[in-house]
């Protein structure tokens, strides 16, 4: 499902107009972005956490080039969904 997609449906489905609920949809991703810059997690009970999780140094290899090369130790943002959302999707068949 695409970000149009999702302002369409909750648009029909509020009655809200569609250039409404995109500016809202807009500043919902922009504040997550924003909490996760500042280090900050983004709990949302019944749906998930929003949260940045550590990746250590490490040695990599380029194989093109036969080389080692060191990956810096960094943070990277990641979703780790609830566990009512888990359950939603996992009895959900096809």
């Amino acid at each position: 499902m695409t970000k149009a997609e999702i302002v369409n449906k909750i648009s029909k489905e509020t009655g809200v107009e569609k250039a409404v609920v995109f500016s809202v949809v807009e500043e919902f991703m922009e504040q997550v972005r924003h909490s996760l810059i500042e280090g900050e997690n983004v709990y949302l009970r019944g749906f998930g956490t929003f949260l940045l999780k550590h990746r250590a140094a490490k040695t990599a290899r380029n194989i093109s080039k036969n080389t080692t090369i060191v990956v810096p130790a960094h943070n990277i943002p990641a979703f780790k969904p609830a566990k009512i959302f888990h359950a939603g999707i996992a009895g959900k068949e096809e």
